[in-house]
């Protein structure tokens, strides 16, 4: 499970932008990764156009934004091109990282409980420690500005 202060699962996912993405290729540089239900949805549409948005000042303070949900690398690939996304989605269809980062579990809907994608955020420090971690985002649209001022606050 997900615990600020400790070094954040390892992972190794293929990427829309048809690479393979490691933690361990970010080493030095922080990384906010966010975990979303389904590409091409209202509120993942939001959330993804507000990294979208917020992307050249997250860099700026020196950091790596990683979209990742269960969707396919062909899917991941459309939803980029449709939104012009810069930051690459990763494509999580085992769920080992989901579940690894505790973004993997119960959710209702209509008084029905099933499994899914819980929407939310971690971000990972240059050394590989977890700094911050956002286990239920709400307000998806708002959510990027929120990742943006934690970013700053940390000095960039």
């Amino acid at each position: 499970m997900i615990a600020e202060g400790k070094p954040a699962p390892t992972f190794r996912l293929p990427g829309s932008d048809g690479k393979a993405h490691a933690l361990e290729d970010y080493r030095g540089r922080a990384v906010v990764l966010y975990f979303y239900p389904k590409d091409d949805t209202p509120g993942c549409t939001k959330e993804a156009c507000g990294f979208r948005d917020a992307h050249d000042e997250i860099r700026a303070l020196g950091a790596e934004v990683l979209g990742v949900s269960t969707d396919s690398v062909a899917d991941h690939g459309r939803f980029a091109a449709k939104y012009d996304l810069p930051f690459t989605l990763l494509s999580d269809e085992d769920r080992g990282m989901l579940k690894a980062y505790g973004a993997w579990g119960e959710k209702s809907m209509y008084g029905k409980t099933y499994e899914g994608i819980l929407r939310s955020t971690v971000v990972i420090g240059p050394d590989g420690t977890v700094l911050r971690h956002w286990p239920k985002v709400t307000g998806a649209a708002q959510h990027p500005e929120e990742v943006l001022a934690f970013l700053k606050s940390q000095g960039g």
